[in-house]
């Protein structure tokens, strides 16, 4: 979340990054100003009221001490008056305090000044685009045929077992999941990431932490009875290691990747974009999450971009580089740049990656710190990608690399797979 002093030092650009967002809820920056005005009066009326308590205290001890007995008992007297005002003041404080934070929560992370106005995806721009467009044969398949026709992926198997949107995974498809699994984390790893095997659900404080929570609620799956939610990405449990956290300087960049299956509700989505592997509820996903001195964080994003680019290249599949408008971010981006292959058999482009950076806004929620060279702490900056997501990349690899042969494996992923080809 954003920070108050920032706010309030600098409303006017605020006011004018939302409005690149196409922020209806302008009204929330003055609530945000009004809330923390109260905020600072009931502390001082507190503080003031603490003080005399305090004073009142130790005179309570010098007048017994000097036999005073009477003015000792109306100084008592004086003191228990006090307190009794502290308590409705703290009450009146930690009320405001938490309509603050919840009026915090409302206002999304300001777009950087290099995001692109807009409302809806068409209007994100192009940053370039890479690999070759494939030439298929005639009879080309969706790879939802070819899954069947290869006997990969059982859709219908997952839908008894589960529902819609959950596929089971077999043979030569399961083992192409696992080599795509292992490759990307060895790429990551081999580039100073460290690994991690977090849980696969967190607590509200670590979905709050990284904003899932609560903006992102109706998406996630909710195990009711104890209060946990089913991760919606790695994201979420590896920033959260280091919340309420002081870092040492000396320790950034702090990177790390992790693989973990992701769930999400998905709600209102229909038609073509959820036919096979489109648009699931569970899926598999590896993730890169850097923490970085504020300083370096825009330098970090294009290195992980370029990284993430990279590995899209090793796959031998055609690609583009989006870089989001300011209707179509994330709440909690200042930038993003959004990663889509080519589906050649259903000509379309597919999002594969998104790698965004979130600046302070998530580390403010996470009380996530370094001290700099003063001594002073700061927040550092959180960035994530996607390296990469497997359901979309798993169905670009079988159409784009189909042949009258079989379905050919890219070498990058061969020694991970056992073979050249599937068929």
């Amino acid at each position: 979340m954003l920070q108050v002093q920032f706010i309030r030092q600098n409303k006017e650009l605020v006011l004018e990054r939302l409005a690149l967002r196409n922020f209806k809820e302008i009204s929330v920056v003055e609530e945000v100003l009004s809330l923390d005005d109260r905020r600072k009066k009931l502390t001082l009326e507190y503080d003031e009221t603490q003080a005399q308590v305090n004073a009142s205290s130790k005179e309570i001890g010098k007048l017994m001490a000097s036999g005073d007995k009477a003015g000792a008992e109306a100084r008592k007297a004086a003191v228990a008056t006090l307190k009794e005002r502290l308590q409705p003041i703290n009450d009146e404080l930690k009320q405001v305090e938490e309509a603050l934070t919840l009026a915090l929560y409302k206002i999304p992370n300001l777009p950087h000044k290099s995001v692109p106005a807009g409302k809806t995806p068409e209007d994100n721009e192009v940053v370039r685009t890479g690999g070759n467009m494939p030439t298929l044969q005639e009879g080309a398949k969706p790879h939802w045929e070819l899954a069947t026709q290869y006997d990969l992926i059982d859709f219908e198997l997952g839908t008894r077992i589960t529902g819609s949107g959950f596929p089971v995974y077999k043979n030569k498809g399961a083992r192409l999941q696992r080599a795509l699994i292992q490759y990307f984390l060895d790429y990551n790893t081999g580039n100073g990431y460290t690994e991690f095997q977090p849980p696969y659900m967190v607590n509200a404080e670590s979905a709050t932490g990284t904003g899932q929570l609560p903006d992102k609620e109706g998406q996630m799956y909710h195990v009711t009875e104890d209060g946990f939610y089913l991760i919606p990405t790695a994201e979420v449990p590896v920033t959260n290691i280091y919340r309420d956290t002081i870092i040492k300087e000396s320790e950034l960049p702090i990177k790390m990747t992790a693989y973990t299956p992701c769930f999400r509700r998905e709600a209102g989505s229909y038609g073509k974009d959820v036919r096979g592997l489109n648009r699931l509820h569970q899926f598999d996903k590896v993730e890169i999450v850097q923490l970085v001195h504020p300083d370096t964080s825009y330098h970090v994003l294009e290195e992980m971009v370029g990284h993430v680019e990279k590995l899209i290249q090793s796959l031998e599949l055609p690609y583009r580089i989006l870089r989001l408008c300011g209707g179509d971010m994330g709440f909690t981006s200042a930038l993003t740049y959004d990663f889509e292959v080519y589906s050649a058999a259903q000509g379309r482009w597919l999002e594969v990656s998104s790698v965004s950076n979130f600046e302070g806004y998530q580390t403010n929620r996470l009380k996530a710190r370094f001290k700099d060279g003063n001594g002073k702490s700061q927040l550092v900056h959180s960035l994530n990608g996607s390296s990469l997501a497997l359901p979309r990349i798993l169905a670009c690899l079988l159409e784009n690399h189909q042949t009258a042969e079989g379905i050919a494996i890219p070498a990058a992923v061969q020694p991970y797979f056992g073979s050249n080809k599937i068929g």
